[in-house]
């Protein structure tokens, strides 16, 4: 049976101290009400470390956002896979839509970082998805396989096991625009077929894909009522105990 995955993808947000206190509250809340799917926060690099000891990590994983392309050196500013798994993090989301636009990172570039994590012990949740100009034209299906064949579908069978997919229409990311849970399960269903023909049945079947782009409380239970609809990579609402656990439960309808 694949995994069902609810993962709080933190952004840019919460200092040190307010991470730390969420982290706390959300484990708690957990830990009190056990969840019914995994559940992973993925936070910012200064968090890791002080989150890391307290979480139960058998009912919260702990995630970066991000990791460098490179294995160590002179790369100023730059937090390498070896570090992240250093801090206690089992997980790493590359390729996410706002790193891709705002960092211009490419396939290939994503490719090494995956690498990269692999070789250190992560997890990757890997993030693609087309533009409302790509939807517009149709492109959709093309645009996401090029996204894979691009930067995982080089991976070994034993490697694809430590990949987790997220699907994200880059035009309903903090749009407040929701791809309907018609149009999310049917993109899911066709990431799925490609992970068919490149790995077999058998591995698509055990392939968790996520959905991400304005998940809500109000959406969880219809979006995850999908039959390729694996859970959530969820953005503004994981920043919020209340909401992000009203996510996780959605799973227990």
């Amino acid at each position: 049976m694949r995994k069902k995955i609810v993962a709080g993808n933190w952004k840019m947000n919460m200092n040190l101290q307010d991470g730390v206190a969420l982290a706390k509250e959300i484990n708690s809340a957990l830990t009190a009400d056990k969840p019914n799917c995994g559940v992973i926060i993925c936070t910012p690099f200064i968090h890791l470390a002080s989150v890391a000891p307290l979480l139960d990590q058998n009912i919260v994983g702990l995630g970066a956002e991000n990791c460098a392309d490179k294995e160590k050196g002179a790369f100023t500013g730059e937090v390498s896979a070896e570090m992240v798994k250093s801090t206690g993090a089992q997980y790493v989301v590359l390729g996410h839509s706002e790193r891709r636009q705002y960092y211009k990172e490419t396939a290939e570039i994503l490719k090494e970082k995956v690498q990269l994590a692999l070789k250190n012990g992560l997890k990757v949740i890997f993030c693609i998805g087309e533009t409302l100009e790509e939807r517009e034209a149709n492109k959709q299906n093309k645009v996401v396989k090029a996204e894979l064949d691009g930067s995982v579908y080089n991976l070994t069978k034993e490697e694809w096991k430590n990949i987790i997919l997220a699907y994200e229409p880059i035009w309903a990311i903090g749009t407040g625009k929701t791809a309907t849970a018609e149009q999310a399960e049917e993109m899911l269903a066709y990431i799925r077929s490609t992970v068919a023909e490149k790995y077999g049945k058998e591995a698509a079947d055990d392939t968790t894909i996520l959905y991400g782009g304005s998940c809500k409380p109000s959406n969880a239970a219809e979006l995850f009522a999908k039959a390729d609809i694996d859970g959530g990579l969820i953005g503004g609402a994981s920043l919020k105990c209340a909401e992000f656990k009203a996510i996780i439960d959605a799973w227990k309808k």
